[in-house]
């Protein structure tokens, strides 16, 4: 029987439930959306991981000397070419191949660099017998030669013969394009390929190999293979399986796509939860409405089990329908991704990938956040007493406000604690204690609204019965009447713009302190860098040095050391010209390094316990060591490592140089100096000239176009937030039916109904907006201050931008009052002064 009591309530409350649904709609299509993009993304690069090293039994690369931010090759000591024949001749092994990658950029016909600043540009040498065939041509075989994959000879418009130019650590090198190498698909990658001994001169050094792999003879088992190569295998280096490399590699990659989905999964997780509010709400609004109905049913012989089971058969009936259209809408915003990040030059041939996993994760998430959410609805709804059919005016008790208060301060308080213990870098999670902390936030708050709801509904309307008459004050009155119901609709919408405005608050506070940061710190007329950030050839400061009214243009490069088995990272260049560059202060020493001297910055002199005198043991990336002295400390820096290396132990220890930006300065800056600069640099397309100016531009238009993102992608709970008004305002009208009716009959129009629910959307918005605004500040300015030292040192709270989150948010409660006041208005007088 109950079965058919809670099929007949769905379809009886198609309409309200339908709304509630569009919350779980969204949410998961977020959730199904990033899920089935991540498995496309990863799917496609898998497709070209299983192209790579198919034939390769074992593979050798010097070991880890200096540790970096990611497994880069450039941290592991190169293998000498000679090591190759040694390997060549152990047994099983039918042949050794070594190999170089670095950097290399093809330029294309319109002179810019193919790829631009997106996707990696890919250097190799060419290997008879490897992964890639020649699909055109041949492969080079001089200096002056280059094969590139089809993908890149396309986007480039390049054929067999055609002459081009590639970037690399020497000057832009003209090159004859001999052949096309079919690669398969590189997700928007470039790749060049060389000759042997070219790519280790531009890419790598002389003599030298990246890593060697070796191919079976006949069926050797790999694992004999590096048994064998073990063996005969110098100090230094590292065997493994091909097996092993292979799952090496898209090892790496699942981490990569672990974070990636990870940060897009954040966001839908928001929207769930402002989602679950709206769920609740809706909930809880037809359990009141029903009350006499579910009494009848306890009359009638239902138990407190079944009238629960009933509700939240009503619940598990929406959550499967949103998780159905939500799955197939997070097909939709999947596609939308891809065809973002294609543009940004990430371009994923194929179609969708879908796999089991969305499908689960979108029914478990949208059930179970729609279940719980109507579980405590659903508990009320049991409680109602038999007896309460037989009475005219049958509403469900209200409990106290104390439990909430007393729980809610607790929550706040906790919360505000996790909040301090996450800024301040306490424990080995910090991120794990500010998620807790804003969550317990939100909800303490949110049990907290509905006791300062009234005073605050109070105020925000204190105008409308002077400037709206009537449909004002009844607007006020109908927002403070309920102040359970305001708070959980205006908490929805709170959590949405908190987080907006915590998002504002600090990217405004970060871009200001970039500019402080330029202002106090570029001493150079101009800086010259690549476009994606990334190295280049250090013969570009030679052009540019010879441009007009340039006095001087300093390479500066960076690297990475180990000292006692912890490494760090470096600036080097010409000392005097970088301590000015930046502007730095020296606090102890001098500049003068001479071949193995060494600056460092005031924390890891304070952490070090070193001074100028120290001497130390240094190890590089090449696997040689060096004893460094230190000869100076200088204030820490935002445009220097916190170490300066002599350029002279750099060269000695480094292969490969690639500059990351040149100092430059004018006998006198003007824009005649700065045309003359990037007409020394026509062979370079991907390097920009920058002023001070420019560079605080920049700088702050990538962090105004992160704040937009992220704005952008937390716009979803908004909008789930603005649907939970509309819910609310509907199921209010239905509520009121009868009332509606007998202030039509005693003379208000139709007009000033329609009014009346405007005015109470928009209180009811902006109440949740100023709630969402005040905690976003305030946890905007916890997370500065707790980053205050490491270069968040202003806090800069964009108030413009906050006035007009709070205009959207009352434009929001018109819009969400549109549909229910059109049908208040609507409303037989007669029928609805009859309805119950």
């Amino acid at each position: 029987m109950m079965a058919k009591v809670t099929l007949r309530n769905l379809a009886a409350h198609k309409l309200r439930l339908a709304l509630t649904a569009l919350s779980v709609i969204l949410g998961v299509a977020f959730v199904a959306g990033t899920l089935i993009f991540t498995d496309t993304m990863t799917k496609s690069f898998d497709d070209i991981f299983d192209r790579v090293g198919k034939g390769v039994a074992v593979q050798v690369k010097g070991k880890e000397i200096v540790s970096g931010d990611d497994d880069d090759e450039s941290q592991r000591a190169p293998v000498p070419q000679a090591l190759v024949g040694t390997l060549a001749k152990v047994p099983g092994v039918r042949s050794a191949t070594g190999h170089v990658q670095g950097y290399a950029a093809l330029i294309g016909k319109d002179g810019k660099v193919v790829g631009g600043g997106g996707p990696p540009q890919f250097g190799a040498n060419w290997t008879d017998g490897g992964d890639d065939k020649i699909a055109t041509g041949r492969a080079p075989q001089g200096p002056a030669e280059v094969a590139v994959d089809a993908e890149t000879a396309k986007k480039a418009g390049y054929r067999v013969g055609d002459q081009a130019k590639v970037l690399s650590r020497e000057k832009p090198l003209p090159v004859t394009i001999v052949g096309i190498v079919d690669t398969g698909h590189l997700n928007g990658a470039t790749f060049t390929v060389f000759d042997t001994a070219t790519a280790q001169r531009l890419l790598y050094k002389p003599g030298y190999f990246s890593d060697v792999t070796l191919a079976p003879q006949g069926g050797a088992d790999e694992q004999k293979v590096l048994a064998e190569v073990k063996r005969v295998l110098p100090a230094g280096y590292d065997a493994i399986t091909g097996t092993q490399m292979r799952k090496d590699a898209k090892s790496d990659l699942d981490q990569i796509m672990s974070i990636f989905r990870t940060f897009l999964l954040v966001f839908a997780l928001i929207s769930i939860f402002v989602g679950a509010f709206i769920i609740f709400n809706t909930f809880s609004m037809l359990v009141a409405q029903r009350t006499r109905e579910l009494a009848l049913l306890r009359a009638v012989g239902a138990s407190r089990r079944q009238v629960t089971r009933a509700v939240m058969g009503e619940a598990f009936g929406v959550g499967v329908v949103g998780s159905t259209l939500g799955l197939a809408l997070g097909a939709g915003i999947a596609t939308v991704l891809q065809a973002f990040f294609k543009g940004q030059g990430l371009d994923l041939k194929g179609g969708l990938v879908f796999t089991a996993t969305p499908v689960i994760w979108a029914y478990t998430v949208g059930i179970i956040v729609t279940m719980v959410s109507a579980y405590f609805p659903a508990r009320r709804a049991a409680k109602i007493p038999p007896v309460a059919a037989m009475r005219d005016d049958v509403a469900l008790p209200q409990r106290s406000l104390r439990i909430r208060i007393v729980i809610g301060a607790v929550m706040t308080a906790a919360g505000a604690a996790l909040l301090g213990m996450g800024v301040g870098g306490v424990g080995s999670q910090p991120l794990l204690l500010l998620g807790v902390g804003a969550l317990l936030v939100f909800l303490g708050v949110a049990m907290l609204a509905p006791v300062i709801s009234k005073p605050v509904v109070r105020v925000l309307g204190a105008a409308y019965p002077r400037l709206f008459g009537l449909p004002g004050r009844l607007a006020q009155q109908n927002a403070m009447r309920d102040p359970r119901r305001t708070a959980s609709t205006a908490a929805a919408l709170m959590i949405g713009l908190s987080l907006v405005t915590t998002v504002n608050v600090m990217g405004s506070s970060l871009s200001a302190s970039i500019g402080q940061t330029v202002d106090q710190q570029f001493g150079v007329d101009y800086f010259v860098g690549a476009e994606n950030g990334g190295g280049f050839s250090p013969a570009a400061a030679t052009d540019v040095a010879t441009a007009s009214g340039v006095s001087k243009a300093t390479p500066i490069y960076s690297g990475r050391l180990s000292v006692d088995g912890k490494s760090g990272s470096y600036t080097t260049g010409a000392t005097a010209d970088l301590i000015d560059g930046a502007n730095v202060k020296m606090l102890s020493g001098g500049t003068d390094l001479g071949a193995d001297g060494m600056l460092i910055n005031e924390d890891v002199a304070k952490d070090k316990g070193w001074k100028p005198g120290t001497v130390v043991q240094a190890k590089f990336p090449n696997g040689t060591e060096q004893r460094l002295t230190v000869k100076g400390v200088y204030a820490k820096s935002d445009f220097l490592a916190p170490r300066v290396l002599s350029l002279a132990a750099f060269q000695a220890h480094t292969s490969g140089q690639l500059a990351d930006g040149i100092l430059v300065d004018a006998a006198k800056p003007s824009p005649a100096t700065k045309t003359a600069i990037l007409q020394s640099l026509k062979d370079y397309p991907n390097l920009t000239v920058q002023d001070q100016s420019d560079v605080k531009k920049d700088a702050q238009k990538e962090i105004d176009g992160l704040t937009v993102f992220l704005s952008v992608m937390l716009t979803l709970s908004i909008f789930i937030a603005a649907v939970g008004v509309v819910n609310t305002l509907a199921l209010s009208v239905i509520e009121r039916t009868r009332e509606i009716g007998l202030l039509r009959a005693v003379g208000i129009s139709r007009r000033q109904l329609r009014r009346m629910i405007r005015l109470e959307s928009i209180v009811i918005a902006v109440f949740g907006a100023l709630l969402g605004i005040g905690l976003g500040i305030a946890f905007g300015t916890a997370i500065q201050r707790g980053a205050a030292d490491d270069g968040l040192q202003v806090l800069n709270i964009p108030f413009g931008t906050l006035v007009v989150y709070v205009i959207v948010a009352g434009i929001i409660g018109v819009l969400a009052a549109l549909w229910p006041a059109w049908r208040a208005g609507r409303m037989d007088v007669l029928k609805a002064i009859g309805a119950e």
